[in-house]
């Protein structure tokens, strides 16, 4: 096996870059690496959510009602994320991201949020799916056929 030398370097001496490794037969060349995979280190976005049917709206994910829920009870209480946050015992920062809907929580988690908002387990889950069993609110149709319908009809 052939050993690899580097001439011995006088105190006032600073390296400026290190010297290049040699391969030697007993190495191994490095592991190849994978890119990361964007699906598994960041929730569903609405362009990775997968694809409706045409005319039909996309449903709402229970982690969005949920921040929805939670934010809500949050600022019916008049509290900042800070103040329910320390009492919940999380950061403010993953609070944000629950009720951004970007976090999926642990029940642990949505649990000691609920404490913190003085609501149970059991009253958050219900009004999350309350939220998603109410049906979608209709917007108008927009576009210049519709604005013509509309002056049509005024």
């Amino acid at each position: 096996m052939a050993e690899i030398t580097r001439p011995l370097m006088t105190a006032d001496e600073t390296p400026h870059e290190p010297a290049p490794r040699q391969a030697t037969a007993t190495q191994e060349p490095p592991a190849p690496t994978r890119p990361a995979d964007p699906t598994r280190t960041r929730p569903p976005t609405e362009e990775t959510r997968p694809p409706t049917a045409p005319g039909q709206a996309a449903e709402p994910l229970w982690r969005d009602a949920l921040g929805h829920c939670l934010r809500r009870l949050r600022l019916e209480r008049g509290e900042t994320l800070v103040e329910t946050s320390r009492r919940a015992g999380v950061s403010p920062q993953y609070l944000s991201e629950m009720e951004r809907g970007v976090k999926e929580p642990s029940s642990e988690m949505i649990a000691a949020v609920a404490g913190a908002l003085d609501t149970t387990l059991g009253d958050l889950t219900l009004a999350v799916a309350t939220t998603l069993l109410a049906p979608p609110a209709r917007t108008a149709p927009a576009g210049v056929t519709c604005q013509a319908a509309y002056a049509l009809a005024a």
